[in-house]
């Protein structure tokens, strides 16, 4: 049986920009994204805590330590600067290992910097 398992999350990071004009995606800080054991070119998932947007994506990299959260394409639909998110990824693994994973747990400030 294969399980699909949280692997990481970013925790209530703020939206600091959007941009429709783009092709899709969520830019996010690599700092964020390392510590988050995320990967760019990964797939997630963004929650909005502010207005119940759901939607998935794939990350690609901010510049690290902007703090840059940026929503992309008809995402920035989805959600407006100040807007606190969550980004997950998950790992599709078996049984045992699924039994095994720790997740990476990212909390941030209001500024995306990690507390």
């Amino acid at each position: 049986m294969q399980r699909q398992m949280l692997r990481g999350k970013i925790h209530r990071a703020t939206i600091t920009q959007t941009e429709l004009d783009y092709e899709g995606s969520i830019e996010i800080d690599t700092d964020l994204v390392e510590a988050a054991g995320m990967l760019v070119g990964e797939r997630v998932q963004v929650l909005n805590l502010m207005n119940g947007a759901r939607l998935e994506t794939y990350v690609i990299a901010g510049e690290a330590g902007s703090g840059t959260v940026c929503l992309n394409g008809p995402a920035a639909r989805l959600g407006e600067p100040g807007d606190k998110i969550i980004v997950i990824n998950y790992a599709i693994c078996d049984d045992a290992e699924a039994r095994s994973i720790v997740p990476r747990i990212v909390n941030v400030d209001d500024r995306n910097r990690i507390v």
